[in-house]
């Protein structure tokens, strides 16, 4: 009788599969209680600026925003290096952008959720071209970093 066990625990283990999956799909692959960013912070833009606070950014994470610019969703991320740089940059490349997948981080790396490539968090801002991180122009005022509505415009391009 050792075979009878398994047969029983298919039904079980399959209903479990069938759970996981629709939480998935109800929660998003985003979805915190995965250990995974919930999405793009909503950011209003006042005088033709948008602002969030600096101190967001203490952790070294890549924090990601969302914009209505020229009249579509604009993506883009900041993070903070060890060198205190405050680094901007659209959630979108010169490459991959068409498919609108954009990166996520590991560790030091934001990795192109498209095609895979890896950049060390210190390029952000820097490189352009290819499958960078399309540099955001930003400046940190104060205890807030501001990034104005007309580079969010022109990145619209790749949204």
């Amino acid at each position: 009788m050792p075979l009878a066990a398994p047969k029983r625990l298919l039904p079980v283990a399959l209903a479990c599969l069938a759970v996981f999956a629709l939480f998935l799909a109800v929660a998003g692959p985003g979805h915190a209680l995965l250990g995974l960013s919930s999405g793009p912070t909503s950011l209003k833009p006042v005088d033709g600026v948008v602002a969030f606070p600096a101190a967001d950014l203490a952790d070294g994470k890549a924090h990601f925003y969302a914009v209505d610019a020229a009249g579509k969703e604009v993506r883009f991320f900041a993070v903070k290096t060890q060198d205190g740089r405050v680094r901007t940059a659209l959630d979108a490349c010169d490459v991959c952008y068409p498919e609108k997948k954009g990166y996520r981080q590991e560790g030091d790396f934001l990795i192109c959720i498209n095609c895979g490539r890896r950049f060390h968090k210190t390029m952000v801002g820097d490189q352009r071209g290819g499958c960078n991180p399309s540099p955001l122009a930003s400046e940190v005022a104060g205890d807030v970093v501001r990034v104005k509505m007309a580079d969010l415009a022109v990145g619209a391009a790749y949204f």
